[in-house]
């Protein structure tokens, strides 16, 4: 499981054991010789589209304070992460936590930090705040939470918001869940978004680039390819179960399709590269995963 616990504040907690321990056996089982570790992690740069900055609202989390995740996330390797806040899920005031997420990137992103404002097309002024997003944040993207604001992807504010996003040539996020639904709160239980809608919604805004966050794990086989052929749609992986799970997804869809995520700080980091070293990927199809399509999207090129 990818979900973290509690951490307690000790010299070497569980969770530090734990990490140390299967980041040696993964190395040494890949490359044979304890000694080649420091060479595998320079030599795997990453963009990790999948982080959020600000606290979990029921529990502490390592690295949920901007600068240690920052910190964080360059000693394993990250050259940008795409970041949103949590704050975006709950807080009325949504302004006011785009204005913090853009003011914390960068204050203490180190450089890699990307905001990602949250945007609630059910809110009376989300329009002035994706204008807000982008010509006074200078945002490359937003990120998009359904079932926290609570509507469905088949809704006509859904679409208007899609065809203003892609009109500013915005990067859309949208997550699907934030936690496993066994470790919600019982007042806070919140439905996994079903993303059937999104074929027959993206036909409506052609050149729209929506990247679907904490997806592969219940989104499979027919249903994630619909979604995927239906415009410029893309998964991260750090939903995914099961042994060589990159390699399973990539008989559903092309690598070019596929981006690293990792949930950070609520799922563990090193969780997602071993994903990416435990399906033995071919160099082509880990240099795309690993950062070749996060870079493309961002420099907005066509597929």
């Amino acid at each position: 499981m990818n979900y973290l616990p509690p951490e307690p504040y000790s010299s070497l907690s569980r969770r530090s054991f734990f990490v140390t321990a299967l980041g040696a056996a993964t190395l040494f089982s890949l490359t044979g010789k304890a000694s080649a570790a420091p060479r595998t992690k320079r030599s795997l740069k990453l963009i990790d589209v999948n982080v959020s900055i600000s606290r979990w609202p029921l529990r502490r989390i390592r690295y949920d304070d901007t600068a240690s995740l920052a910190g964080m996330l360059q000693q394993k390797g990250v050259v940008r992460a795409w970041a949103g806040t949590l704050d975006g899920l709950l807080h009325k005031d949504i302004g006011s936590a785009n204005t913090r997420l853009a003011d914390e990137c960068r204050r203490y992103g180190r450089g890699i930090l990307l905001p990602f404002g949250s945007i609630n097309p059910k809110s009376p002024d989300w329009e002035e705040e994706l204008r807000r997003c982008v010509e006074e944040h200078h945002m490359i993207g937003i990120r998009l939470h359904p079932n926290y604001h609570g509507y469905k992807l088949d809704e006509p504010d859904l679409v208007k918001l899609l065809k203003l996003a892609t009109d500013r040539r915005l990067i859309v996020q949208m997550a699907l869940l934030m936690e496993d639904e066994r470790m919600m709160h019982p007042l806070l239980r919140v439905q996994q978004v079903d993303p059937k809608p999104l074929a027959a919604v993206l036909k409506e805004v052609p050149g729209a680039r929506l990247v679907l966050l904490n997806a592969t794990g219940k989104l499979s086989g027919q249903p994630l390819k619909d979604v995927t052929n239906a415009g410029q749609v893309f998964v991260e992986i750090s939903t995914l179960e099961g042994v060589g799970g990159i390699s399973n997804l990539l008989t559903q869809i092309p690598a070019n399709r596929i981006l690293f995520g990792s949930h950070a700080p609520l799922f563990y980091f090193e969780s997602a590269v071993f994903k990416l070293k435990e399906s033995m990927l071919d160099s082509d199809s880990l240099r795309l995963i690993s950062r070749g399509n996060a870079e493309r999207l961002t420099e907005n090129k066509s597929w």
